[in-house]
């Protein structure tokens, strides 16, 4: 009787040796084109395909330069993962020592930032290039713990010959994303490894739950600086006429008066005192404070100079917009989604309504309240920018989009991206 994905799958908890030569099969078979006694699970078949069109090698591993000591520190003191480590640390360390495990944090590029746990599986993981410093990028590694989830944005147990790569079909790991609760931006993979023989069906459950663990701790601590940024604003508010707030370095709102309180404010990339054009607000004055920025809002019209808007998708997951006018610039990071509807957005210049942004993403139009969330959120930070019924650019603007070299992969459903960009 032919197997299932979910049949290998239990059948690897209770026989990890049977369930590896099946799925070592299934591998040969897919780099083959040749029929596989079970389809490899969704999303192992997804990361192999992308392997394939990327050309990594399965039958040899690469090994990327590892940083330099001074590099992994520079990365380390910057990286907001460091505030999380005792949570990491104390919900997997102890159990994944005893279970032969490791536990790797890696940032947001893939990079090995921090690896502890068990002695002699550490030293198996540096035999395979698991080190600190090392890139563990998906298209660099193939299919893997750290890399995969950081692609598809979510939990993934990759057990045996469900690496792309044959020298890591030894091996077994299950890696969770972590993302700034403030944004959804991604900050990093958590990730549990070890030997084949170490394989536990709810080994992925844990490494997830204490990834979410790790992201509530970063929502308190964003909420306990801006209870502090609001004391400080507060006598600093009190003293002002006209529309005012205060908000983070990250234009996060602790403190409003003379207007309605708005969540987030879109701020310049490299925010700087003086007279500067913000979508949200039109003409505003930026004023130092601890911790933050006290903006204030001009109250006379001001005639818009002329807008420019560049639509940066080549970096994967670095995807931004900035907006060029006579104030200067600002720029903000994207997550997928709103990257996705912006693009949309740039090549159906006339607008595209609800439903058909919902088409053109999910392939289903009935998906409009999705969608209506989505756009009230980026127009928070692009402001009047962006119209809506339908939704467009504003006829004013210059938009620029500049594409990755294989936009494959990326682009929603309704979207083809234009040659030459």
């Amino acid at each position: 009787m032919a197997l299932s994905p979910m049949d290998v799958t239990q059948l690897a908890a209770v026989d990890s040796a049977r369930a590896a030569r099946v799925l070592s099969e299934v591998r040969s078979a897919a780099l083959s084109g040749q029929p596989a006694p079970v389809a490899p699970r969704p999303v192992i078949g997804q990361s192999w395909e992308r392997m394939m069109r990327r050309g990594v090698d399965p039958d040899h591993g690469f090994r990327s330069r590892l940083l330099s000591r001074e590099e992994v520190q520079r990365r380390r003191e910057a990286s907001t993962l460091r505030h999380v480590l005792p949570v990491l640390r104390e919900g997997l360390l102890s159990v994944a020592d005893v279970a032969h495990h490791i536990m790797v944090v890696a940032d947001e590029d893939g990079r090995v930032l921090w690896r502890e746990g068990s002695t002699p599986v550490l030293r198996k993981a540096d035999g395979l290039g698991f080190e600190i410093g090392a890139d563990w990028r998906e298209e660099v590694v193939g299919t893997n713990g750290v890399g995969t989830p950081a692609v598809t944005g979510r939990p993934v147990q990759v057990f045996a010959s469900e690496h792309f790569v044959r020298s890591h079909a030894t091996w077994t790991c299950a890696g969770a994303p972590i993302r700034d609760p403030r944004d959804g931006r991604l900050i990093g993979v958590v990730d549990v490894s070890g030997p084949l023989e170490t394989m536990h069906p709810a080994t992925l459950s844990w490494v997830d739950s204490v990834a979410k663990l790790a992201e509530a701790r970063l929502r308190e601590m964003h909420v306990r600086s801006l209870e502090r940024l609001r004391a400080v604003a507060a006598p600093v508010l009190a003293r002002i006429d006209g529309r005012a707030l205060v908000v983070d370095r990250n234009g996060w709102t602790a403190a409003v008066t003379g207007m309605p309180y708005t969540e987030r404010l879109a701020l310049p990339k490299s925010a700087s005192a003086g007279l500067r054009w913000l979508p949200a607000l039109g003409r505003c004055s930026l004023e130092p404070l601890a911790g933050g920025w006290l903006v204030r809002a001009a109250d006379e019209p001001v005639a818009r100079a002329a807008t420019r808007i560049l639509l940066d998708l080549r970096a994967r997951r670095r995807w931004s917009v900035e907006v060029f006018d006579g104030a200067g610039s600002w720029t903000r990071e994207l997550s997928p989604r709103h990257a996705e509807l912006l693009y949309l957005l740039a090549v159906h210049r006339s607008g595209r309504s609800a439903a058909d942004l919902a088409r053109d993403v999910f392939g289903d139009p009935a998906r409009t309240v999705t969608v209506r969330a989505e756009m009230s959120r980026v127009r928070r930070y692009l402001g009047t920018l962006l119209e809506h019924r339908p939704y467009r650019f504003t006829e004013t603007a210059e938009v620029e989009v500049l594409l990755p070299e294989d936009p494959h992969g990326f682009f929603p459903r309704g979207a083809c991206p234009p040659a030459g960009r």
